[in-house]
């Protein structure tokens, strides 16, 4: 099954489904800054563009771009500035 989500006013929107081995989205990102929290571990590719992320209790923010991931702990939250419109894959677990 396929569903819909959108959050932050329709400026990040994605497609999620229950995958054969885990659960995952695919997303774009409008340009922004936005806070996000996890209830899974994350591990996030950028597809297209690029992401500015702070994780938790760090201080500094790293650059991703276009087929690099990061990882992001269960129970956590991280800060995501977007420069320009990103596409993204999130798999959950």
């Amino acid at each position: 099954m396929i569903k819909h989500n959108a959050y932050f006013d329709g400026k990040v929107q994605s497609l999620s489904i229950d995958g054969q081995d885990k659960p995952a989205t695919v997303g774009v990102m409008s340009v922004g800054d936005y806070t996000f929290g996890t209830d899974a571990p994350e591990l996030m590719t950028v597809v297209s563009g690029e992401l500015h992320i702070q994780k938790a209790k760090e201080d500094s923010w790293t650059i991703y771009k276009s087929g690099e991931s990061f990882s992001v702990a269960g129970n956590s939250s991280f800060l995501v500035k977007v420069p320009m419109a990103t596409a993204y894959l999130c798999v959950y677990g």
